[in-house]
Order: structure tokens, then sequence, then C-alpha cells
């Protein structure tokens, strides 16, 4: 079976489990189910961060879950914590995806990337790569306005612009967009994943009655939303270069890792909360 076959025949497999957790499991559940598959992708980190004897990743694994377990009890406002205090640890992903933008850039220019090296800092970048996300992910499900829909929106966002990217970059690929990051990627393939993300958006917000005074901002936080999706692919794989891996683990035929398949979700879902957040208070 070729390497598109099976990645084919995983995404059949997991688009529909996936869809029916999202829109069937309570918050709570959600935040378990969800839970689970950061702690197996804080596993695949830790051994991108060289953290490789089985004592360390289950530290590290544990520190993770620790740090859910807060963020669970912000965004559920427990004990009178604010209900916007989310926001700051969602924020800080925000502020991670700069440092990680730069850090593309200066691999690609081949400047010195001598801050990825330790395994502290490695470690580090996970920790913001994916309680942030989760983070995010669990205040989208749980709040009346948006819910489980506007999570399976960005879910369908990602995966629409995943797609229109491949086919794009593979039907008109010329301009490499990040040659010694990810070869694969090109400039064609980000025109093909706007592209497809803003009709996608604008068939969206015409369906479900977006106001006229937030249609652009939705448009325009969609189309931000797949672009940092994008960075947030070549973001794991500058991070599997300096590790010397080709994939962050086997789980997924065809696919990869656990980070192999949420990677852009990762970098997506920080901004996509916050942005949701701010249109809600703008109503």
């Amino acid at each position: 079976m070729s390497g598109l076959a099976r990645r084919v025949l995983t995404a059949a497999v997991l688009i529909p489990l996936v869809s029916a957790a999202v829109l069937l499991l309570p918050t709570f559940l959600f935040a378990v189910a969800i839970g689970f598959m950061v702690l197996l992708g804080a596993w695949e980190w830790a051994a991108l961060s060289a953290l490789h004897s089985s004592m360390k990743r289950v530290a590290y694994v544990g520190f993770i879950g620790v740090l859910l377990g807060v963020c669970g009890y912000l965004v559920s406002n427990a004990g009178g914590v604010g209900d916007r205090t989310w926001v700051w640890v969602v924020g800080a992903g925000l502020g991670w995806w700069v440092v990680a933008l730069a850090s593309v850039f200066a691999y690609e220019r081949e400047s010195s990337l001598a801050w990825l090296v330790p395994t502290g800092t490695r470690a580090a970048a996970g920790v913001l790569t994916l309680v942030p996300a989760w983070t995010g992910l669990v205040w989208l499900h749980g709040t009346d306005e948006v819910g489980p829909q506007g999570v399976l929106y960005l879910l369908v966002l990602i995966w629409v612009a995943d797609s229109a990217a491949y086919f794009a970059g593979r039907r008109w690929g010329r301009h490499r967009l990040a040659p010694r990051v990810s070869p694969g990627k090109t400039w064609e393939g980000v025109a093909g994943a706007v592209v497809a993300a803003g009709i996608m958006a604008g068939i969206s917000a015409a369906l479900v009655g977006v106001s006229p005074a937030l249609v652009l901002a939705f448009l325009g936080l969609c189309l931000m939303t797949v672009c940092i999706s994008i960075l947030g692919d070549l973001a794991e794989s500058l991070f599997k270069r300096v590790a010397g891996t080709k994939d962050s683990g086997t789980i997924f035929p065809g696919h990869g890792g656990v980070m192999d398949r949420i990677d852009s979700l990762t970098a997506a879902a920080p901004l996509f909360a916050l942005g949701m957040f701010w249109i809600q208070s703008g109503q």
C-alpha cells in the first residue's frame, strides 16, 4: 500500500471518530480525551528534547499533565478564579509562536540556533506548544456561544486548508516555502490553503448568519488561523531536524506520530480561541 493510500485510510478512520468525540462528549470528557492525546504528544516531544530515558519522559509527561489540570481549573472558573485567566495561558502560547517563526527564519538563513540545542529549552518549547492549545480547545468547547461546533469548525478548517495546500502544491508548486525546514511545502500550496480557507469561511459565515459587522473579523481570523497552522507544521519539522528524526512517532500509519497529526492544531487553536473570545466580547 502506498504512503498516500495509508494516509487516506488512516484519515478515513480518524476523522469520524474525532468528529463524534467533539460533538457528542460533554466538555469535561472532551478535555480528558484530548488531554490523553496531548500527553501522547508530550511523550513524543520528550524524545525530540533528548529526554531518552523512560523515567525522564514519564516525568515530563506527568509535569504537562499537572499543567493541564491547572489550566482546566482556570477554564472552568472553579473556586472563583476570574473567567479570563485562561487568556494569559493562551496568550503565552501565541508569544511562543512568534519565537518559533523567528527560529524558522533563522534556520532557513543558516543562522545560529544554539538556543535549540539544550534539552531544557526544547522541553519548555513543548510545554508552550501543547498546554495553550489544549486550554484554548477546552475553553472553545465549553463556551455557550460556540461550543463543540466551534471546535469542529476549527478542525475542518485546518483539514480543508491542509488538503488544499497538498494538492495545490503538487499541481502548481514551484517556489519552496522553507526548503531547509520542510522541502515539500511551497508558496503555491500556501496560496491554495488560504483560498480554500477563505471560501469555507465565507460560506460558513453566510450559513450561520454572522452579523455584517463581524464578517470581516471572522474571515480575517480564519485566514490568520490557517497561516499560523502552517507555522505549527514548520516549527515541528524544525524540532525534528534538530533531533535528527523524520517523524515524531509511528502510531498512525502513513501519518507518523501524534505530534505529526496535531502540529498545525497546536498553533491554530490558541489564535482561534482568542479570536473567537474577542469577537464574542465585541457583540
